[in-house]
């Protein structure tokens, strides 16, 4: 993994969001709407669309009882992230102008016996009006990672969507990868939920 200085880092200009790969509607990604799962009471669905060139576009979505403020909160608690989310070593926010922000991430996990490790410069984009966080990769190791979180205000509760675009570096064997994608988004989510709970409950 190369290693990017931060002050390099800061130095990259203001990104515009590729509109060549806008959102789905959420009546697209889940036309059979939600599922229940767990014994929490909690519901929940998953789909992967195979893109080409090895990328991959996942979306997962959650009904939860907790109000959309709440869940909000939790998402953009930028500095505590790494707290919660399995996997995720490390969040650090560089830098806030209005409401776009950039975050230094790096996670890490087991595959196939070994410890990987990625790096990641986000840049995030806050529409809380609509209850939607867009992120989108500036650095790092992948050659395309971003992706958006949505809240939603149901009659008895909230949904929470994560929804990610991700295309490996050249040489990853992103078969290998696809139930390990699947597994992280999931447990993002219930990650963010759990969280929200506690704060909620407190």
């Amino acid at each position: 993994m190369r290693e990017c200085r931060l002050d390099d880092l800061l130095k990259i200009g203001p990104i515009h969001f590729s509109s060549a790969h806008p959102l789905t509607p959420l009546q697209a990604l889940f036309p059979r709407g939600l599922r229940a799962a767990g014994s929490g009471g909690e519901t929940i669905q998953q789909t992967m669309e195979r893109l080409p060139a090895g990328t991959r576009r996942l979306a997962v979505q959650l009904r939860s009882p907790i109000p959309v403020e709440v869940l909000w909160d939790v998402l953009t608690d930028y500095a505590h992230l790494a707290d919660f989310i399995p996997n995720l070593s490390s969040s650090e926010l560089v830098m806030r102008d209005g409401q776009t922000v950039r975050l230094q991430q790096v996670g890490s996990q087991q595959l196939m016996g070994l410890r990987f490790s990625a790096q990641v410069l986000l840049e995030l984009r806050e529409f809380k009006p609509d209850g939607m966080l867009l992120f989108e990769m500036l650095k790092g190791d992948f050659r395309r990672f971003e992706g958006s979180w949505q809240v939603r205000e149901l009659p008895e509760g909230s949904s929470l969507l994560y929804e990610l675009t991700v295309q490996g570096c050249l040489g990853m064997p992103i078969a290998l990868i696809e139930e390990r994608l699947r597994d992280d988004l999931s447990s993002n989510l219930y990650a963010v939920e759990q969280e929200a709970k506690r704060r909620w409950t407190a």
